[in-house]
């Protein structure tokens, strides 16, 4: 018999992306679509992504398999009681009934919703780099930069679906203002576009993520400047997580932490001033087990393994 499957949507910033997952994690072959978002897109037009990539992924179930459900991650903040989603990045959707539209494409199948974060989360407990974790940090640094807890082996308690939400913890001393109203949010100073962004400030003429990660590998000393910007600021904002929740491991995945080693390197290098706190110095900040599959992963994994759940 087929292995149950999950419909696994994931929507974010750049892109909204659907597949089936089965009951290991493992994306069922050809059943991944993709279609872009982007700050500019109409919320017509970013209903008819959703609906295209998930309709795709539907026809692609197996004959006999069983469709146990549909789980969907998205930027947030969410609201898990409405079912609405109002992505920072993505200013179209405000209080946008996310959960509801994607029932309707899938009538036959109940609906999970929960920020992309947590989904990371979800998805590197379970079967990536955080496996056998008691408390971990998944983080996603792409167009913007998402969180997710899991505390004691499952996901923390959540009351409105935003908690974990790291990417808007102000970062001590940076004033970049941020969407939210903040200042010295870490989204605003190491997400990739704000990363860019400040590049740019600098004298970098590169546009994209990719443009900064080439000019790092070549030595270009802004392109090193910036990353080494962004890592810092990650590692300040998860050294100050771990002083609170006593970490063991914070997996990041996401676009824009692929740009180069470095930025790993520059975040462990902010851990280590805790010279005094060894229960903060210990925490392993690793790369996503899951490449670009983890939010899709994560997203299944809140049907797949709802025993995770609070």
């Amino acid at each position: 018999m087929p292995r149950p499957l999950v419909l696994a949507v994931d929507f974010g910033g750049t892109k909204v992306e659907a597949a089936l997952v089965d009951d290991r994690g493992i994306l069922l072959p050809g059943s991944r679509h993709r279609r872009a978002t982007g700050n500019a897109a109409s919320s017509d037009e970013l209903d008819a992504a959703v609906s295209e990539v998930v309709l795709a992924a539907r026809a692609d179930l197996p004959a006999g398999a069983a469709l146990l459900g549909v789980g969907v991650g998205a930027a947030g903040p969410i609201d898990v009681a409405t079912g609405s989603v109002s992505p920072l990045n993505v200013p179209a959707w405000r209080d946008h009934p996310l959960a509801a539209s994607v029932a309707e494409l899938v009538p036959d199948a109940p609906i999970t919703l929960r920020i992309d974060g947590l989904c990371i989360a979800l998805a590197e407990h379970w079967v990536g780099a955080g496996r056998g974790a008691t408390n971990l940090l998944g983080m996603i640094v792409s167009t913007g930069v998402g969180g997710g807890l899991v505390l004691g082996g499952r996901a923390a308690p959540n009351p409105t679906g935003n908690g974990g939400h790291i990417g808007h913890v102000e970062v001590g001393g940076f004033d970049d203002a941020c969407a939210c109203g903040g200042r010295g949010c870490l989204e605003a100073v190491a997400s990739g576009p704000r990363t860019v962004a400040w590049a740019r400030t600098q004298g970098f003429t590169g546009e994209t993520g990719e443009a900064l990660a080439q000019a790092h590998a070549a030595g270009d000393p802004i392109a090193i400047a910036a990353v080494a910007r962004a890592g810092g600021a990650i590692g300040h904002a998860i050294a100050s997580a771990t002083n609170l929740l006593d970490l063991d491991v914070v997996a990041i995945g996401g676009g824009f932490s692929r740009v180069s080693p470095a930025l790993f390197e520059h975040a462990r290098e902010a851990l280590t001033e805790r010279t005094a706190f060894p229960f903060v110095s210990r925490v392993a900040v690793v790369p996503s087990g899951l490449s670009d599959e983890g939010p899709l992963i994560g997203a299944a994994a809140l049907v797949h393994r709802p025993e995770l759940l609070a």
